[in-house]
C-alpha cells in the first residue's frame, strides 16, 4: 500500500488531480491558517467611527447644521485647537517636514500626511519612532535648525502622553500569533525528544525564512510543496529507525554519512565529509542489536603539518578502541578498520581528532587537519537475538497477548503516542481514524510492528504535530487565557526549541502550570536543563548574528591568521559567554561590559593573551580594559566587517539594532557605497566624513558612525591594532546627545549609561522570539512591565525570562476580529 493511500485512509491529506496537495487542518484550526495567507497589517487597520472623527454623535450632528449668514456661532460650539495643532504641527513644520514630506521622503518617512490627531493615531508606531529620535537628539539633524530643550520637552510630553499613550493597568490586546509550523531546529529537537533517536531529518528541509530577525516567526514560515514531500519522507525514515521487527537479525553493513553524524562543532560538517580543522569529535549513537563482534570502518585523509601525522582515535563510549596515524589524500583515502566485541544496546561510536597543529608562518601557515567520509558499522558477525532500541520500547508500550487483542494494544500505544506528538490529550476521533488504518493493515496480514509504524507515520504528517495549534477564543469572546497544555508548549519551544517533557506534561495534566509559583519553578528547572542550550543557539545565535559567522569570508591575504579553527573559537567564545550569563543567572548588563571572557589557546593567541595553552575553553579574567562584554568579541567584530576592512557603519548599525533598539532606516537607493564612490579620498574616517557631508546621509550616519569608530582599534577579524596601514587609529567620537569618548572602553561605559535602552531592546528581541511574531504598539504595556521587573531584580537573566513568561502576550490569545 502506498504512503499516499495510507494517509488518505487516515484522513490527513486532501487530494486533487495532481495528487497530495496540502495537509488538511481540522476545522477548529482552519481560521488560523487563513491568517497566514492574509495577515492584517497595522497600517491598514481601521478605527471606530467616533475615534476616526474625534467627535461624538452629538457634535457630528451639530457639524452638519448649516451656518446662517451674519450669525456668529456661540463660543461654546466653536472648535478649540488641540495640542496636535498647537504643539506637534508647529514642531513638525519647523524642524521635520522639510525632509519628511511626500517629495523627499527621507528615510521613507512622510510626516506631512498626518493632517489631524485622528489620522496620526492610526500609526502609533510612527510617532514612537519620532519620539525616540527627538528624545535621543538624533533628530533634527545637526546641520539644520535645532529646537530648544523646552520645545523638545513639550513635543515629547504630547507624544508620550497622548499620541502614543496606551492605557495600562487594564486588560488590553495580548496580540495573536499566526498559526506556525515547526522550523527546522524545532522539528529536529521534537523528533529527538518524542522518538528518542539522534537523527536530524530537517537538515534536508528547505531553509526557514526570517522575519523580525528570527526564523520562528509565524507570518514568514511558509509551506512550499517541496516541504510537504520532505515531511512524508522524514516520517518514513524516522519510523523505520524507531520501530524494528522482533526476532533474529543477520549481519549487515550500515553507513552513516557525514550529514548524519553528530559533531562537536557544527562547522565541521562540509559537503560530503567531516572537516576537522581543530580538535573535535564526530559520533553516532548505534543500536548494536545483540552481543557479538562488529567491524567499525572510517575512511580518512588529512593535511600534513608539524612533526606528526593527523591522528584518528576510534572510541566506543569512552573507551579507546584503536588509534590511527593518517597519511592519505582525498583521492586515495585510508580505510581505518577495527574489529571489536560489543554488548547489545545503544552505544556511542566516536571518531576523534586530537592532535591539531597550527603555525602562523608566511607565505602560507602550516595547518594540520583531519577529514573523514563517514562511519560504517558491519555486524553482528554471527546471528543474534535482536535487542530492541530505546525508541522501540518508548513507543511499543503494549503488544497483543492473545488472538484478537491487537486493537486493544494498538489503542493503548497510539493514545500515548498521539498525546505526546500533539502536545495535548488525544481526542477519541483522532484515535479512531488511526485504528481504522491499523485494521486495514491487519487485514492485509501486516505484522503488529508494521501496523504501528504506519499509523505513527501518519501522526508525524498531521498538522497537529507539524504546527503549534492554538484555538481562537470562542465566539463572543475577544481574549482568552491559554490552557496549560498550550502554555507548556509555548514555554518549551521558547526555552528548548522542542516539545514539553514528561514533567511539563505532568503539571499541565494537573492544571497546575498556570499557577505562578509552579510556573516559576518550571522556568528555573528548564533553564538549568542541558536542553536550554537551544536558547543559546537559536536566540543568541540570531540576536547577535553569530549564524552569519559561518559565511563570513575575510580576505586571507590580509588576514593570514584567520582559519576555521579561529572561526570556531570566535563563535564558541560568544556562545559560552551567553550560556554563562544564562545558567549562572548573572546580570544581562554583562553583555555590555565585563571583566572576563572565555578563550582557548587559539583565541587567546589572536587576542594577545599570554600563558594560555590547550584547546579547551576556560573562563579568564581580562588583562586590561580593551575588551569587555560581547561588543568586543571577535565574532561580533568579524560579522560587522567587510572582507578587506572594518566597517564603522556596519558596527554602528549593529549597536543601534541590537543593543540600543533604535535601528536606522534603510539607506536611500541612489546613494553609492563607500567603495563605489570615486570622489572620496584619505583615511577611512576622512572618507566617512566626506560621505556624511551629503545631507541625505548625514542624519543616519551621525548616529551610526561614532559608535562604529569607537571600535576601530579592532581590525576586521577582531584583533587589536593601533595603526591601519601607515595611519594612526582614531577611535574617538561624539554621540548625537553630546557624549564624548576616546576608544572602546569609554564607549562601553557610555552604553552602560544607556542601560534602560538596552534592557528594552533585549526584552523586545526575546519577547519577539518567544512569541513567534513581531511586536505591535499594544505590546508597550507588557514591555514596560518586563523591563521594570528586570531592573528591580538587578537585571538577572532569569528575571527577564520570567517577565516574558508571565506577560499577557505570552499567556493569552486574541481572536482574529480583535485586530
Amino acid at each position: 500500500m502506498s504512503l499516499r493511500t495510507i494517509l488518505l485512509l487516515a484522513g490527513l491529506v486532501a487530494v486533487s488531480a495532481s495528487g497530495i496537495t496540502v495537509l488538511r487542518l481540522r476545522s477548529q484550526a482552519k481560521s488560523t491558517f487563513d491568517a497566514v495567507a492574509s495577515p492584517q497589517s497595522l497600517a491598514s487597520s481601521g478605527v471606530a467611527p467616533n475615534a476616526a472623527s474625534g467627535t461624538g454623535p452629538d457634535s457630528s450632528a451639530l457639524a452638519a447644521t448649516p451656518s446662517l449668514p451674519g450669525v456668529t456661532q456661540p463660543v461654546a460650539f466653536q472648535k478649540q485647537p488641540s495640542e496636535y495643532d498647537t504643539v506637534l504641527q508647529p514642531f513638525l513644520a519647523k524642524y521635520c517636514n522639510t525632509c519628511h514630506n511626500d517629495v523627499k521622503q527621507s528615510a521613507g518617512l512622510i510626516l506631512t500626511d498626518y493632517v489631524n490627531e485622528a489620522v496620526a493615531k492610526k500609526r502609533r508606531e510612527v510617532w514612537l519612532l519620532v519620539a525616540d529620535n527627538v528624545a535621543s537628539k538624533a533628530m533634527p539633524p545637526k546641520n539644520g535648525p535645532q529646537p530648544t530643550q523646552a520645545e523638545r520637552d513639550a513635543v515629547l510630553k504630547y507624544l508620550t502622553g497622548k499620541l502614543t499613550a496606551i492605557e495600562c493597568g487594564v486588560e488590553h490586546n495580548p496580540g495573536r500569533v499566526t498559526l506556525r509550523r515547526l522550523n527546522r531546529a524545532e522539528y529536529n529537537n521534537t523528533i529527538r525528544d518524542l522518538i528518542g533517536i539522534d537523527f536530524t531529518p530537517a537538515d534536508d528541509f528547505p531553509s526557514d525564512d526570517v522575519g523580525y530577525g528570527f526564523d520562528n516567526i509565524g507570518d514568514v514560515l511558509s509551506l512550499p510543496p517541496i516541504l510537504l514531500e520532505k515531511y512524508l519522507n522524514a516520517a518514513e525514515q524516522v519510523m523505520n529507525r524507531a520501530i524494528v521487527d522482533e526476532g533474529n537479525i543477520a549481519s549487515s553493513k550500515q553507513m552513516y554519512r557525514p550529514q548524519n553524524l553528530i559533531v562537536s562543532n557544527r562547522e565541521f560538517k562540509q559537503r560530503g565529509m567531516i572537516s576537522f580543522h581543530s580538535n573535535g569529535t564526530a559520533h553516532i549513537p548505534f543500536n548494536f542489536p545483540g552481543t557479538s563482534e562488529y567491524i567499525i570502518r572510517i575512511r580518512a585523509w588529512g593535511d600534513l603539518a608539524g612533526p606528526d601525522l593527523p591522528r584518528l582515535t576510534v572510541r566506543l563510549e569512552d573507551k579507546v578502541i584503536k588509534t590511527f596515524a593518517v597519511n592519505a589524500t582525498p583521492s586515495k583515502p585510508m580505510i581505518c578498520e577495527v574489529k571489536v566485541r560489543v554488548d547489545g544496546g545503544t552505544r556511542k561510536v566516536t571518531a576523534e581528532f586530537d592532535n591539531d597543529y597550527y603555525e602562523d608562518v608566511k607565505p602560507r601557515p602550516k595547518d594540520r587537519n583531519l577529514y573523514i567520509g563517514g562511519i560504517e558499522i558491519e555486524g553482528p558477525l554471527s546471528p543474534v537475538q535482536k535487542l530492541l532500541p530505546e525508541s522501540h520500547q518508548r513507543i511499543m508500550i503494549a503488544r497483543p497477548t492473545t488472538p484478537g487483542s491487537g486493537e486493544i494494544a494498538a489503542r493503548k500505544v497510539l493514545t500515548a503516542f498521539v498525546t505526546r506528538a500533539y502536545r495535548r490529550p488525544a481526542k477519541p476521533q483522532e484515535i479512531e481514524r488511526l485504528l481504522a488504518l491499523v485494521r486495514k493493515m491487519a487485514a492485509q496480514g501486516e505484522r503488529f510492528e508494521e501496523q504501528i509504524r504506519i499509523a505513527c507515520r501518519a501522526v508525524l504528517v498531521s498538522p497537529h504535530f507539524l504546527f503549534r495549534v492554538e484555538a481562537d477564543p470562542p465566539a463572543g469572546q475577544e481574549v482568552r487565557k491559554l490552557n496549560d497544555y498550550e502554555l507548556a508548549s509555548r514555554l518549551s519551544y521558547f526555552l528548548w526549541s522542542s516539545m514539553p517533557d514528561a514533567e511539563l506534561f505532568r503539571v499541565a495534566d494537573r492544571g497546575e502550570l498556570s499557577r505562578p509559583e509552579v510556573l516559576q519553578a518550571q522556568v528555573k528547572r528548564m533553564l538549568a536543563d542541558p536542553k536550554s542550550r537551544a536558547l543559546v543557539e537559536n536566540f543568541a545565535g540570531q540576536w547577535l548574528q553569530l549564524r552569519n559567522l559561518q559565511t563570513i569570508a575575510p580576505d586571507r591575504r590580509q588576514f593570514r591568521g584567520f582559519d576555521e579553527s579561529l572561526r570556531d573559537a570566535m563563535r564558541q567564545e560568544t556562545e559560552r559567554f551567553f550560556e554563562h550569563v544564562m545558567r549562572e543567572n548573572r546580570s544581562v548588563l554583562e553583555f555590555l561590559d565585563s571583566d572576563y571572557t572565555f578563550v582557548n589557546d587559539r583565541l587567546a593567541k589572536h587576542y594577545g593573551f599570554v600563558n594560555i595553552s590547550g584547546s579547551e575553553f576556560r573562563k579568564v579574567k581580562l588583562p586590561d580594559a580593551r575588551r569587555g562584554g560581547i561588543l568586543t568579541h571577535a565574532s561580533v567584530l568579524t560579522v560587522t566587517s567587510n572582507p578587506t576592512r572594518t566597517s564603522p557603519v556596519k558596527r554602528g548599525k549593529w549597536v543601534l539594532d541590537n543593543i540600543l533598539g533604535t535601528p536606522p532606516p534603510p539607506p536611500p537607493p541612489d546613494v553609492p557605497e563607500l567603495e563605489d564612490s570615486k570622489q572620496l579620498t584619505g583615511t577611512l574616517r576622512q572618507k566617512m566624513e566626506q560621505h556624511r557631508a551629503n545631507p541625505t546621509c548625514a542624519s543616519c550616519h551621525q548616529r551610526m558612525d561614532p559608535l562604529g569608530f569607537g571600535f576601530e582599534n579592532f581590525d576586521a577579524v577582531g584583533a587589536w591594532r593601533s595603526r591601519d596601514g601607515g595611519d594612526a587609529i582614531d577611535p574617538s567620537g561624539v554621540l548625537p546627545a553630546g557624549e564624548k569618548f576616546q576608544g572602546p572602553a569609554e564607549l562601553r561605559k557610555i552604553l552602560l549609561g544607556k542601560a534602560d535602552l538596552f534592557r528594552r531592546c533585549l526584552a523586545e528581541k526575546m519577547l519577539t522570539f518567544s512569541l513567534g511574531r513581531g511586536l505591535e504598539f499594544y505590546d508597550k504595556c507588557a514591555l514596560d512591565e518586563i523591563v521594570t521587573k528586570l531592573k528591580a531584580e538587578d537585571d538577572r537573566f532569569a528575571a527577564l525570562v520570567m517577565g516574558i513568561v508571565q506577560s499577557e502576550p505570552f499567556q493569552k490569545r486574541r481572536n482574529k476580529r480583535g485586530e
